[in-house]
């Protein structure tokens, strides 16, 4: 993926030092995301990928370092930085009760964006609910619960969007259809941080991928790239089940090799 310079990067984040107590969550950790790019962070439950983005979403201060959004400088700016930031959450809850077009007219007004019927209909078509416009947001199912989560939060058109394992216990299908919507959003020039477990999302979505382990990025490369890198070392083929190594042989062995 290629950048035009002089477009300033959608995120910026550079030594970011985060401690609770005596304990360092994130141990100088920088990257910065692009327009039209997704990055995924990656690594194993408390590698530090929660802090981080608490930190970028400005609901942790950081102890040292540095977090533009947009331009906009979290610790200084913090108003304008989340005004140009989306946030999809593993899990959301709207109201049970208020249907799928209330909740988007209710985030809609909240946000200061168009609510009239035809920019709701336009809002509900292209994330594919409008077969759901009128159900209780509590009966619908997960992969459109996931739709309207990512819907509400993208309506004010942000140039960055963290998505925080969007697709966990959805079905093929809708992941499909969620990572297709990534594909959209990306085309359109915003810039993307994603979190998953998955090695094939993080394969089929993600531009470049840093892996966090223990704090620490221990690799920040195109999916490709890291499969090139390793594609020959015994220890890496040792862990392949077919032979050949993969996105998820490279994870396992690059984490796995920080135990203790």
């Amino acid at each position: 993926m290629t950048h035009d310079p002089s477009d300033p990067p959608r995120l910026n984040v550079e030594g970011l030092v985060i401690r609770y107590g005596s304990f360092c969550a994130v141990d100088h950790v920088g990257f910065t995301v692009y327009a039209g790019e997704t990055l995924g962070l990656l690594g194993p439950n408390g590698a530090g990928k929660t802090s981080i983005l608490s930190a970028i979403e400005g609901l942790i201060r950081p102890e040292s370092g540095f977090i533009h959004v947009a331009g906009f400088d979290i610790a200084k700016n913090l108003r304008e930085a989340r005004s140009n930031l989306g946030v999809q959450l593993q899990k959301s809850s709207f109201q049970a009760e208020l249907t799928v077009r209330e909740i988007v007219v209710l985030y809609a007004g909240l946000y200061g964006v168009a609510n009239d019927r035809a920019a709701i209909d336009g809002i509900l078509a292209r994330y594919d609910l409008t077969a759901v416009a009128r159900n209780k947001t509590g009966k619908i199912s997960g992969g459109q619960q996931q739709s309207l989560s990512l819907a509400v939060a993208t309506l004010h058109q942000p140039p960055l969007v963290l998505l925080d394992e969007p697709t966990t216990g959805l079905d093929p299908q809708s992941r499909r259809k969620l990572w297709d919507r990534v594909g959209r959003m990306r085309a359109d020039g915003c810039g993307i941080v994603l979190t998953t477990h998955s090695m094939e999302e993080a394969h089929a979505t993600c531009d470049r991928i840093a892996i966090v382990d223990h704090g620490k990025i221990i690799a920040l490369e195109t999916p490709q790239a890291l499969i090139e890198r390793y594609k020959d070392d015994a220890g890496m083929l040792a862990l392949s089940r077919t032979g050949t190594v993969t996105l998820e042989d490279v994870f396992i062995g690059l984490t796995s090799a920080g135990e203790s």
